[in-house]
């Protein structure tokens, strides 16, 4: 089965640290771009940051520029992104999606396989 499956989400004081997870199953990792987006409450999925498939560029969007690390485990087939500073307006769901043979950026909806996301809130 196709999937991929986050974790690591949960309540953080701002500026403080979480690092996310997404294991991925059922296709070859290295051959999808994979990215992490995230949906606050009453608005739009929002993109984060990406990875390339094939080892291609990573693209990280401004809002977390800076204090946001994408990274990827291709053994473990796993996403991660270590999110530090973080602040109340990074409180949404955030989800990781993928794609056959893109380069980044990615469109959300036009992925292959998306997972079901992880909670982070981030108090004041």
């Amino acid at each position: 089965e196709v999937q991929l499956v986050e974790s690591g989400g949960g309540l953080v004081q701002a500026g403080g640290s979480l690092r996310l997870s997404c294991a991925a199953s059922g296709f070859t990792f290295d051959d999808y771009a994979i990215g992490w987006f995230r949906q606050a409450p009453g608005k739009d999925v929002e993109d984060v940051a990406c990875i390339s498939s094939k080892g291609g560029p990573t693209k990280y969007f401004d809002s977390v520029k800076g204090r946001f690390t994408i990274s990827s485990d291709n053994a473990k087939s796993t996403l991660y992104l270590q999110m530090n500073s973080l602040k109340p307006e990074d409180t949404a769901v955030y989800l990781c999606a993928a794609g056959k043979g893109f380069s980044c950026p990615i469109y959300y909806y036009g992925m292959d396989v998306r997972g079901k996301g992880t909670l982070v809130t981030v108090s004041s």
